[in-house]
Formats: C-alpha cells, sequence, structure tokens
C-alpha cells in the first residue's frame, strides 16, 4: 500500500512523502492517526498545497531565528563566582547559570538549546553557542568574573 505521510514518521519519512507501507500498518496506525492518506490525485494535490503552506511557515521561522541571533550576537553574560586558588572556580558554570542570566536580561532561552562542550571551571572570557530553531545557532559571550 502507498501513503502520503502528512506529518513526520521516525525510520518513515518526512511529511509529503509518498512511501510504501504494509497494509495492516498504513489502514490500522497510519491513516485513523491523521498521520498519513492513501495516494489519489485528490490527496496529492492537498498535500502539495499543505506542502507550500509547510514551506511558507517555515521561511518565516528561519527569518525571525535569524532576527533573534543577531539579537544575541551582542549579548554579553557577565557570571560572578567564589575563586579559590590559582582562579580555579568553587564550583563550575554550566547551562542553567547561563540561561538564569539570560534571562534576568529580558533574554528567554531554554538550557537545552546552549551547547557547552563541558562547564565552565575558570575565570575568562568564553564563546558559547545556541541553538535556535530552523538550523540557526547563534554565539554569545560568557564572562566568568571573580565574586568579591
Amino acid at each position: 500500500m502507498q501513503v502520503i505521510l502528512k506529518e513526520d514518521v521516525n525510520a518513515l519519512g518526512k511529511a509529503g512523502d509518498v512511501v510504501k507501507v504494509a497494509d495492516g500498518y498504513g489502514r490500522n496506525f497510519l491513516i485513523p492517526r491523521g498521520f498519513a492518506a492513501e495516494v489519489n490525485s485528490r490527496n496529492i494535490r492537498m498535500i502539495e498545497q499543505e506542502k507550500k503552506q509547510i514551506l511558507q511557515k517555515m521561511e518565516r521561522e528561519k527569518k525571525k531565528a535569524e532576527d533573534f541571533a543577531s539579537q544575541l550576537a551582542a549579548v554579553v553574560c557577565t557570571i560572578a563566582r567564589k575563586v579559590g586558588e590559582q582562579e580555579k572556580l568553587f564550583g563550575s558554570v554550566n547551562a542553567k547559570d547561563i540561561e538564569e542570566s539570560l534571562s534576568q536580561q529580558g533574554i528567554e532561552v531554554d538550557r537545552k538549546n546552549i551547547v557547552l562542550d563541558e562547564p565552565i571551571k575558570t575565570l575568562g572570557e568564553f564563546p558559547v553557542k545556541i541553538k535556535l530553531n530552523a538550523g540557526v545557532s547563534a554565539e554569545i559571550k560568557v564572562v566568568v568574573v571573580g565574586e568579591e
């Protein structure tokens, strides 16, 4: 049985793809749950319209993400921590700390989107990457200073 996917389905395909599936899988799972529709001329035209709308929506989201990324490029997060000998921090600066610092500046970013290879454990200035939707990423500057 051939079906047109209405939504992305793991290990099967993306929305708008025409895929061949087992009859039972298509009739009993994909079609009733709204993940797919049977292949016919009407459904193909309908999916083409939806694809155009989805592409336009993705383009708008990408533009918003790029605008937000340009805003983030000018952001500097300053985080104060207690410092021991040889300028080593007591503890470390992680994504949660960066998220809190950004929210104090009025910028809402989910901590899951903050990319840190490892927590920051020394004083200094560090570039930190933030993933935004639509495949766009931004880089902010995080400055860790000693607390007095």
